[in-house]
C-alpha cells in the first residue's frame, strides 16, 4: 500500500509552504529589528534611557560686580527665585500654563511666549517662564505643587543697584535673551530665559561680566521627581569691571540736574577718563531683570523727558555758541581774524536778502576776539564764517573729532553731523548756499554734536591739542584678584594747531566766566579759576518766552578748570532750557565744585552743632565756609530777558 504524506490536493499543501514562509519572513524581520536596537541604534537608546532618569539643572554663575575708580560697588548681585518648566514632564501644557498665570498673576501670553522660546531644545532642559517672583508665590506654588507637575523652582542671582536709579544709562540694564540672539553665533552657550546685558556697561562688557554656568546632575523617579544628585559642576563668577567714573561726582552730576532733562560729561582733560556720565532723567534698571510694572512702562514711554534716552551718548544737538571756539579757532588758523579785529554789532547782519540777528538786539557795538567770546556775539562770527566758508569750519571741527563716534565703547554711539558742501549734496542732492554757512558759525543749522563731543573738545582745547579718546574702564580683574585688561589713555590725534591760537581762545573763554559782562558768570567758583563757554540752541524758528516746554531752546555749556593747568572738563545740555547762562552753567558749577571738594582743593561747608536745648543739639552749615553766590553782573541781568545764542 503506497502512503501520500502530502495533502490530497495541491492546494493544502501551497498553504503550508506559505504559512511557512510567513513565519520566517516575520522572524526575519523581528530579528533584524532587534539587531538594529541592540547594536546599531544602542548608543542612542542607552542615552535616552538615561535622560528618563538623569537630568541636568543649570546653575547660574553671578555676574562681575562694577565698580567705581575708587572701588565703590556700582552693581553687584541678589538672590532670586525663577520658576522654570521641563516640558518632558508636563502632561497638559494648557493646564499648566493656566494654572502658573492664576497662581503667580502673570499675564498667559507672557508665560506662553517665554516657553515657546525653548522650542527646537531639548525637552528634558528647563525653561524659565517667571523669573523675580516672591517668597509669597513660590510658597504658593510648593503649595500646589500636585497640580504643576514638571515646573521646579530655581535660585538664581539678579542684578542688584547699589545706588538705585543712579548711572542707570551708564550701566544698562538686563533682559532675557531673545529668540534672534540665541539663535545668533555670539549667544550659542546661552538657553532661553537667560539673561544678557542689553544695554550699557552691561551689553558691551558682556562676555566679562557673564560669568560661566554650572549645573548638576541629578537622578529622578519615572514621575520626574528627584531622588539624589549624580554630579555637579559649580558655576564661575563673572569678571569685575572697574569703571573710570567717580561715584561721588556722578552724583553731584545728577543731583545737579534735578528734574531737569539733558546730560552732563565730565572728563579728565589729561587721560580722556569720563568721571561722570549722566543721562537726565534715569530709569529704574531693577525693573528691567523682573517684570515692569505697565503704569511705570506707561509712564516711562509719556514722559515727555525721555527718561529712556541715552541723551549723553546719543542725544544729537545743535551745540549753538559753544561751537564759536570751533569757529574762532578757524578763524585764527586762518589768518582771517587777529587779537586785534573788530566787528561793528549793531543788532543784526544782512547778508543778501535775509536778515541774521544777534541774541543781543541792541547790538554790542564794536567787539574783538575776547569780548565775541565772553558777549557771544552773533554778528562776530556771522561774518567769520562768511570769510571761512562752511567747508574751512567743518576741516577744523573735524581736527576735533566732531561729526563722528568717539568711541566711547558703548553700542549706538551717535557721530553728530558736521555739514559740508559735499555733505549736503550727498544727503539732500542739492548745492550748498553761502546764506547756510552763517548759521553754521554760531553752532546751528545742520550742525549737531553729542555730549560726549562737547565734552571732548572743551578737554581738547583745555590741553592745547590732544585728542584722547574717552575712556570709561580702567580695567577687569577675575575672582582671584588678577588683572585681566588695564586700559591706559588712548591718544586718538593731536590738532596741530599753534599755541597762540589756543592762548587767545582761552582767554577768550576765563573772560566768558570771571569778567563783567560775561555769559557764564554763574559757573564761577572763588577757589578755582574756570573758564568755558556758555550755548543755547533754537529748537524752533523764532523761539519766543513762554513757548511750550518742548518749543524752548536748549541750554549748553562747555568748561574746563583750573584755568591754569587743567585737569578737568565738563559738557552740559539742559534739554528746553532756554538759555545756557541760566540754566547750564550753575550745573557746570556743581560738577566743578564736587571735583574739587573731593581732592580737597575746596573745602566742604562743616555743619555747626549748637545746642538748642539742654540734651538736644541742631545743625546749621557754616555760613563761612560755605560757597557764596557769585555778585551779579551786567551779563547775569541780560541772561534774564534775552537769549544768549
Amino acid at each position: 500500500m503506497k502512503h501520500n504524506i502530502l495533502p490530497d490536493d495541491d492546494g493544502g499543501g501551497r498553504r503550508i509552504i506559505g504559512l511557512s514562509l510567513g513565519a520566517f519572513a516575520i522572524f526575519f524581520l523581528l530579528l533584524s529589528r532587534l539587531w538594529y536596537l541592540q547594536v546599531v541604534n544602542a548608543d542612542d537608546l542607552m542615552n535616552q534611557s538615561e535622560n528618563n532618569r538623569l537630568r541636568f539643572v543649570p546653575v547660574a554663575a553671578p555676574r562681575g560686580a562694577i565698580l567705581d575708580r575708587n572701588g565703590k560697588v556700582l552693581v553687584t548681585n541678589t538672590p532670586s527665585f525663577s520658576v522654570a518648566v521641563i516640558p518632558q514632564d508636563v502632561k497638559d501644557k494648557e493646564q499648566l500654563i493656566d494654572n502658573l498665570a492664576r497662581y503667580l498673576n502673570l499675564d498667559r501670553n507672557e508665560i506662553e511666549t517665554k516657553w515657546n522660546k525653548g522650542q527646537g531644545r531639548a525637552k528634558y532642559y528647563p525653561l524659565v517662564v517667571a523669573s523675580g517672583i516672591t517668597r509669597d508665590q513660590m510658597e504658593f506654588l510648593e503649595e500646589n505643587r500636585l497640580s504643576l507637575s514638571g515646573v521646579n523652582i530655581e535660585m538664581k542671582p539678579i542684578r542688584a543697584y547699589a545706588n538705585g536709579t543712579l548711572a542707570s544709562h551708564l550701566l544698562g540694564y538686563l533682559g532675557e535673551v531673545n529668540e534672534e540672539e540665541l539663535n545668533s553665533e555670539k549667544y550659542q552657550e546661552y538657553n532661553a530665559g537667560d539673561y544678557i546685558g542689553k544695554s550699557g556697561i552691561e551689553r558691551a562688557w558682556e562676555s566679562y561680566l557673564h560669568g560661566t554656568d554650572g549645573g548638576r546632575q541629578i537622578e529622578v523617579d519615572a514621575r520626574g521627581r528627584f531622588l539624589r544628585t549624580v554630579a555637579e559642576t559649580g558655576s564661575s563668577v563673572g569678571n569685575t569691571v572697574m569703571l573710570t567714573v567717580d561715584l561721588n561726582l556722578q552724583k553731584a552730576a545728577e543731583q545737579a540736574m534735578g528734574d531737569m532733562a539733558g546730560a552732563v560729561v565730565a572728563m579728565d582733560v589729561n587721560t580722556g577718563e569720563i568721571l561722570a556720565f549722566s543721562s537726565n532723567p534715569d530709569y529704574d534698571p531693577a525693573l528691567f531683570t523682573g517684570r515692569m510694572p505697565p503704569d511705570t512702562w506707561k509712564q516711562y514711554l509719556e514722559d515727555e523727558r525721555h527718561p529712556l534716552e541715552n541723551k549723553a551718548l546719543k542725544g544729537m544737538y545743535p551745540p549753538g555758541s559753544t561751537f564759536k571756539i570751533i569757529t574762532a579757532i578757524a578763524g585764527l588758523e586762518e589768518g582771517l581774524i587777529n587779537e586785534n579785529t573788530t566787528v561793528e554789532c549793531n543788532g543784526s547782519y544782512k547778508f543778501g536778502n535775509a536778515t541774521f540777528r544777534c541774541w543781543e538786539h541792541k547790538g554790542h557795538g564794536t567787539v574783538n576776539l575776547r569780548r565775541s567770546l565772553r558777549e557771544s556775539c552773533d554778528v562776530f562770527y556771522y561774518k567769520l564764517a562768511e570769510r571761512l566758508g562752511v567747508n574751512r569750519i567743518a576741516a577744523y571741527a573735524k581736527r576735533f573729532g566732531l561729526g563722528a563716534p568717539m568711541g566711547i565703547g558703548l553700542e549706538n554711539e551717535k557721530g553728530g553731523i558736521i555739514p559740508t558742501e559735499q555733505w549736503k549734496l550727498k544727503r539732500f542732492g542739492k548745492k550748498w548756499f553761502a546764506g547756510e554757512t552763517l548759521p553754521v558759525g554760531i553752532g546751528q543749522g545742520y550742525v549737531l554734536t553729542t555730549p560726549v563731543q562737547l565734552a571732548s573738545m572743551i578737554a581738547t582745547v583745555a590741553n592745547e591739542g590732544k585728542i584722547y579718546r574717552p575712556q570709561l574702564v580702567k580695567r577687569v580683574v577675575d575672582a582671584d584678584g588678577k588683572v585681566l585688561k588695564e586700559f591706559t589713555p588712548q591718544l586718538a590725534g593731536t590738532t596741530g594747531l599753534k599755541p597762540e591760537t589756543y592762548r587767545l581762545v582761552k582767554e577768550g573763554l576765563f573772560a566768558v566766566v570771571n569778567e563783567p559782562r560775561g555769559t557764564g558768570g554763574m559757573a564761577r567758583l572763588w577757589e578755582v579759576k574756570v573758564a568755558g563757554k556758555t550755548g543755547s540752541s533754537q529748537v524752533v524758528r523764532d523761539s519766543k518766552a513762554g513757548m511750550a516746554y518742548k518749543y524752548r531752546d536748549h541750554a549748553l555749556f562747555v568748561a574746563f578748570a583750573p584755568y591754569e593747568k587743567p585737569e578737568i572738563a565738563v559738557a552740559v545740555v539742559v534739554e528746553h532750557g532756554e538759555h545756557g547762562g541760566s540754566a547750564a552753567a550753575p550745573v557746570t558749577a556743581k560738577v566743578l565744585r564736587a571735583y574739587f571738594e573731593g581732592k580737597g582743593v575746596i573745602k566742604k561747608p562743616v555743619p555747626k552743632v549748637q545746642p538748642q536745648q539742654e540734651g538736644e543739639a541742631v545743625a546749621e552749615p557754616d555760613r563761612q565756609a560755605a560757597p557764596q553766590a557769585p555778585p551779579a553782573t551786567p551779563a547775569t541781568e541780560n541772561r534774564s530777558g534775552n537769549t544768549d545764542r
